[in-house]
């Protein structure tokens, strides 16, 4: 007989009391053949003793952060699927085995559960703006792929989480993994899910301010390291255009009198020209460095054993299976 695929469903949590017994349930009924993993990372409340409580297998991260804890899940657990959502109940799990049989059946490694808010105060107006800021400076800088990068309800492949080097500590990490994915032209999608309330007694975790603050630093880190010569060229450009303009009037001067009298100046558009160069040249050699990166993190995935069509008839409607 052929084995079923295992599916582990990971839940990072923080004071998730009021929630995670309903959520570890709902995975339960969704997915019954599934493993419930809750990490607990450092909570205040009883999030762990509820969680195992409620049949979900619970361990501990110490380091703070939800990146942290991502990190830990993906080393850790050992499945075929990974199921990763958030404890704090608003994410739809009834919609766990459709997001699971589009991966199998498209052969996708990772499908994003794109929110779809059932109530106004689910999703907060700022929260609204934010996203879709950050997700047009991702497509722009890293091409087309997502409509909701801060969606914490993801299927993935066992070949995406065992190959993805995790370096985000905090909420950045959603950001982190679409850039990745995007970066290795990895086959991914987004299906609509509804997003439910937080209960009052849970107040989020996200600190809109400092949050979305490291999350822009975070675009801009991966902007640096997975796409140098968009940077430093465009840095190199600006430059290169104000030493222009800068020199335009020298120019002039010295085609009407043979002479250039404001040296400063001269120096000045020399000088910048100069360092616009070196930026250009710097750009260059770090795309150098970044595509010899891009090509060890496409062998890290190739690594990685696919599962085969036969294990996922559990799940497939597709006859070519």
């Amino acid at each position: 007989m052929t084995p079923l695929p295992r599916i582990a469903v990971i839940l990072p949590c923080y004071n998730e009391e009021p929630c995670i017994a309903g959520v570890v349930t709902a995975f339960q009924q969704s997915l019954p053949d599934a493993e419930i993993y809750v990490y607990d990372n450092n909570s205040k409340d009883k999030t762990a003793q509820v969680a195992k409580g409620a049949g979900a297998i619970v361990r501990t991260e110490t380091y703070q952060g939800k990146g942290n804890v991502v990190r830990r899940m993906f080393a850790d657990v050992e499945a075929d699927i990974y199921v990763m959502a958030d404890g704090d109940g608003t994410y739809d799990a009834d919609a766990a085995p459709e997001l699971i049989r589009k991966l199998v059946e498209d052969n996708l490694d990772m499908v994003v559960a794109c929110r779809e808010e059932t109530k106004s105060e689910a999703y907060r107006h700022g929260h609204k703006v934010g996203n879709y800021f950050f997700t047009s400076a991702v497509k722009y800088l890293f091409g087309f792929g997502f409509t909701d990068i801060f969606s914490g309800y993801r299927i993935m492949s066992r070949r995406f989480v065992k190959s993805f080097p995790i370096v985000s500590c905090g909420f950045e990490i959603e950001t982190e993994m679409s850039v990745h994915a995007l970066q290795l032209r990895l086959p991914v999608a987004e299906i609509s899910t509804h997003y439910g309330v937080r209960p009052e007694e849970a107040p989020s975790k996200l600190n809109t301010y400092r949050d979305g603050s490291r999350i822009l630093l975070k675009i801009c880190s991966l902007m640096a390291s997975e796409r140098p010569r968009l940077l430093f060229g465009g840095i190199a450009a600006i430059l290169a255009v104000i030493s222009i303009v800068a020199a335009i009037p020298l120019f002039i001067t010295y085609l009407k009198t043979g002479l250039v009298p404001r040296f400063p100046t001269a120096i000045f558009c020399v000088g910048t020209m100069l360092l616009a160069a070196m930026i250009a040249g710097f750009g260059w050699l770090l795309h150098v460095t970044t595509r010899g990166r891009i090509e060890a993190k496409r062998l890290a995935y190739l690594v990685q054993k696919s599962v085969s069509c036969e294990n996922m008839k559990h799940f497939s409607d597709d006859s070519s299976c």
